[in-house]
């Protein structure tokens, strides 16, 4: 039987967007807080580099909105890119606020720089900023008492219903099962809020966690949602290379403070591809990268900042430091073996500068999500920022709006009265491993519209896999995600194959060229929200 829990905001997702946006509305609204596994689990926790912002008098706003516009490659919103960094001291202040300690100097605040900035503006906690910024915020979550946490509960589908005072539908819940019990629950709130994160485990090697599976975006197109710019995958120039090591990100900050890239033989090649070198955007690192590993045959490249004082390197960098001493490798006197990984989703759900979906009292903020603010290539530095601009963003509109918003109908419980329990779930491991395979080859860094097809028939296949198995046996929380992953896969792919012209993170060997006119990939589902009307 499907238990039923009522709310006035459900918030699915307790990485930085998530916990902020709860936070901000949990002194007027009881907040439901879903986490698929722990709390601190998710992808803001594992961020090493920081949080760019203008905090120097030496740089400026129109700086700073200059360098994310060069990064984006023509398709970042001008109002979108400007909204994210006219907010970014605030936002800083406002963590300081709730406890995250950044790291200061004699002068103020350190900040380093990353690729594609042209000041140093990124504000940082050693090389853990995610980890600083993730436990102070769970703190203020847990002193709030109108924040109700489930952990270890994944989003199956939201609740549609229609909105006879609108003439519109309505996001009225979400259901939810719950891993412990194996139960499916009923979630029911006045506004839902997707803080899911991004998709990066669609492909084999991932500098994220586990929990990276697209599930908001899945979740948001099956409900009538648009999604854009999902062939800008960011792949992140340098993760370790080893083979009992996995998504261990080697931060770019290390490129800002003087390291260098190498081939095996110990020669920099990073000036052949770009005059500014290692201090290139991410997807220009990453292209210049794979291209000499599949040049030379190498299974991985190297990254080398031992020619910088030890000290100063286990002081600046006591995550990477730590990380790779666990493998044997001594970063204060031999080079990083490194190979670029799947990171970073640039495209998603289309939001507007509120944080509001296509479908009504459904919003969805941060790595999920399209905003704008990061065109065909994010610059370093801007993800957590945009996570936390939106969610105070999509938090003021909700507390300004949902007064007037009533409750929802009941919904129906969920139906499992004609499952079973699988006695083949070695079928769900395979196509987990398929679907990985076939998009780290055919949709990675670079591709071709052979393999962009190839893939497209391979996904399809698996998809009416998963539908029929999904059907007739118990859902589990991995078949919840490749579910989940098969569909945003098929997103990806089919955005691919529109973008004609070779832009920011996407690049065709078939067209190469930069078309004149820059133009966003926006896929339109069958149930379009905001196109269906109910008699």
């Amino acid at each position: 039987m499907t238990t039923q829990a009522n709310y006035d905001i459900l918030v699915i997702g307790s990485g930085a967007a998530g916990l902020t946006l709860a936070l901000h509305l949990a002194s007027r609204f009881r907040v439901a807080l879903l986490s698929k596994q722990r709390l601190r689990d998710g992808s803001t926790w594992f961020a090493q580099g920081g949080i760019a912002a203008v905090l120097d008098n030496a740089d400026s706003i129109e700086s700073h909105i200059a360098d994310t516009l060069d990064a984006g490659a023509g398709l970042c919103h001008p109002d979108a890119v400007r909204q994210t960094v006219e907010n970014s001291a605030a936002t800083i202040q406002w963590l300081i606020e709730q406890g995250v300690d950044f790291d200061r100097e004699d002068s103020g605040y350190h900040l380093t720089k990353e690729g594609g900035h042209s000041h140093r503006r990124i504000v940082h906690s050693a090389d853990a900023t995610g980890r600083a910024v993730h436990s102070s915020l769970l703190e203020r979550v847990r002193e709030a008492e109108n924040i109700h946490c489930f952990e270890h509960h994944i989003a199956l589908d939201l609740v549609r219903q229609p909105d006879p005072s609108r003439g519109r539908f309505r996001c009225a819940g979400v259901y939810v099962l719950d891993r412990h019990s194996e139960q499916v629950e009923l979630f029911q709130g006045r506004a839902v809020v997707l803080a899911t994160g991004g998709a990066s485990k669609a492909y084999l090697y991932t500098s994220n966690p586990d929990g990276a599976s697209g599930d908001g975006i899945a979740m948001a197109w099956r409900a009538g949602c648009r999604v854009a710019n999902m062939e800008f995958n960011q792949f992140h120039p340098t993760c370790l290379y080893h083979p009992e090591a996995k998504a261990l990100l080697v931060t770019e900050a290390l490129r800002g403070e003087g390291a260098r890239l190498k081939l095996p033989d110990g020669s920099r090649f990073m000036h052949r591809f770009d005059d500014r070198g290692e201090l290139a955007p991410r997807d220009i690192v990453a292209r210049a990268i794979d291209h000499e590993m599949k040049r030379l045959g190498a299974d991985c490249l190297y990254l080398d900042i031992s020619h910088q004082d030890a000290d100063f390197v286990r002081n600046r960098f006591p995550t990477v430091y730590n990380n790779c001493r666990q493998y044997g490798i001594d970063i204060t006197s031999e080079p990083i073996p490194v190979v670029p990984a799947a990171h970073y989703t640039c495209g998603g759900v289309v939001v507007d500068r509120h944080g509001r979906t296509d479908l009504d009292q459904l919003y969805a903020v941060g790595e999920t999500t399209f905003t704008g603010l990061h065109g065909a290539n994010r610059l370093a530095s801007n993800s957590l920022l945009e996570c936390l601009v939106y969610a105070r963003a999509a938090a003021m509109d909700i507390e300004a709006t949902l007064d007037g918003v009533a409750p929802p109908r009941t919904a129906p419980a969920w139906d499992a009265s004609r499952v079973t329990d699988s006695d083949e779930d070695v079928v769900i491991s395979h196509n987990w491993d398929e679907l990985r395979r076939f998009m780290w080859d055919y949709v990675g860094i670079v591709r071709t519209r052979k393999r962009l097809l190839r893939a497209e028939h391979r996904v399809r296949m698996l998809q009416g896999e998963i539908r029929e198995f999904y059907a007739n046996y118990k859902i589990t929380s991995d078949l919840i995600e490749l579910r989940n992953l098969a569909l945003v896969s098929e997103l990806i792919i089919r955005s691919a194959l529109e973008r004609r012209e070779s832009r920011g993170l996407h690049y065709s060997l078939d067209y190469p060229e930069l078309r004149e006119l820059a133009m966003d990939t926006v896929l339109v589902p069958e149930n379009f929200a905001n196109q269906r009307q109910f008699v």
